[in-house]
């Protein structure tokens, strides 16, 4: 092994740099990842274009590796060691707080870049801090003694463990948050990868209904979304979405809206409303609407709708998510459509923020692709 280590740099607002830094010296309680493929999201997109952290930073919070080097209590402490593939949760949690002991990383105070100016999280930590190593596209990544890492199956490829992210979330979110089961009807709203997932999800758990919506140029992600176990799919360029909604469930709408639309403004969310049935439906939204005019709250009120906030995903949603893939019983594989070498961050994520390539569902960055 090199003793150096090459990582794309986030130096400025869209601006990527190849830089070298030296393998850090690996203590006892910590562990050196060979970094096999990290996948890329629309956060990274978010970030990219508008960093939250002015230092320059290796993103990359969706990654999958080999660890090479161990120290002895990180593999008494972890369980696994040397030779091990795992997938690496971006958060690098205390493991004291309740949030940490009942598996909810995501909520713990020392990995909370938002109020925690000195957090570690994979992907957000800027590069300057002690062992450089914080993101995934880099050849390698540093695993501290509290990294949440989980380990992937044999028969699970690269390019399946890059989807762990989002198809956790989709569990999440879909199971877990909005409580969807068997028989349950949903509404899925924009057949992105987070879409997607929660489509394998809801089917997964025996909806007897799923309708996902999307625009004309979604064309592919919907037959896409069919193959994953989707009933219906709605262009609602073509068709008016929440007619055809409530004639698929005889006027009664649905149990459930999954809202994946991210930054396309109010209407999906007021269409969501409208959609779910009249007693005590249950929406999930992504919080990207700075502020609602007018929110219908008197609709809410009226209906007993529950709205819940989308925000990463637990320990166990990552479990099952890994369980899913192994189980081979859905085409997942079909979801990663893109890969880009370690020299072409830049375009790997104008391709999921839709400047470049067709045709783009998930991207994967592999470091060490030529």
């Amino acid at each position: 092994m090199s003793d150096q280590v090459l990582a794309a740099v986030r130096t400025a607002p869209s601006t990527t740099e190849l830089r070298e830094f030296d393998v850090p010296a690996i203590p006892a309680d910590g562990a050196l990842l060979k970094v096999e493929v990290a996948g890329i999201c629309g956060t990274d997109v978010k970030m990219y274009a508008k960093p939250v952290i002015e230092q320059p930073v290796i993103m990359g919070h969706e990654n999958v590796g080999t660890i090479v080097e161990a120290g002895p209590q990180f593999v008494e402490r972890q369980g696994l060691g040397v030779g091990d593939r795992v997938f690496v949760e971006h958060y690098v949690a205390c493991y004291r707080c309740a949030w940490c002991r009942i598996g909810e990383y995501r909520h713990c105070e020392l990995t909370d870049w938002r109020t925690n100016p000195d957090a570690r999280r994979y992907g957000y930590t800027t590069c300057e801090n002690p062992y450089h190593l914080w993101g995934g596209f880099a050849q390698y990544m540093y695993l501290p003694w509290n990294a949440v890492i989980h380990a992937v199956p044999d028969n699970v490829t690269d390019d399946e463990a890059g989807i762990i992210t989002p198809l956790s979330n989709g569990i999440q979110w879909a199971l877990v948050d909005a409580g969807v089961g068997f028989m349950s009807t949903v509404l899925v709203q924009g057949p992105g990868q987070q879409g997607l997932s929660q489509v394998v999800a809801c089917k997964q758990a025996g909806a007897s209904l799923i309708i996902v919506t999307g625009t004309t140029r979604d064309a592919a992600r919907l037959e896409l979304a069919r193959a994953l176990g989707a009933d219906h799919v709605i262009d609602v360029q073509q068709e008016d979405a929440l007619e055809a909604v409530l004639e698929l469930t005889g006027g009664r709408g649905v149990d459930v809206v999954l809202d994946c639309t991210a930054g396309a403004g109010t209407t999906p969310i007021l269409l969501g409303i409208d959609a779910l049935r009249r007693r005590e439906g249950t929406m999930v939204v992504q919080g990207e609407l700075a502020a609602f005019p007018d929110f219908p709250i008197k609709k809410l009120t009226e209906k007993a709708i529950t709205i819940k906030s989308a925000r990463g995903h637990s320990f166990r949603s990552v479990e099952l998510a890994i369980e899913q893939l192994a189980s081979k019983r859905f085409p997942l594989e079909r979801l990663t459509t893109h890969t880009f070498g370690l020299a072409d961050v830049h375009s790997a994520i104008k391709a999921v923020g839709g400047e470049v390539g067709d045709g783009v569902i998930h991207v994967s960055l592999l470091p060490w692709q030529e």
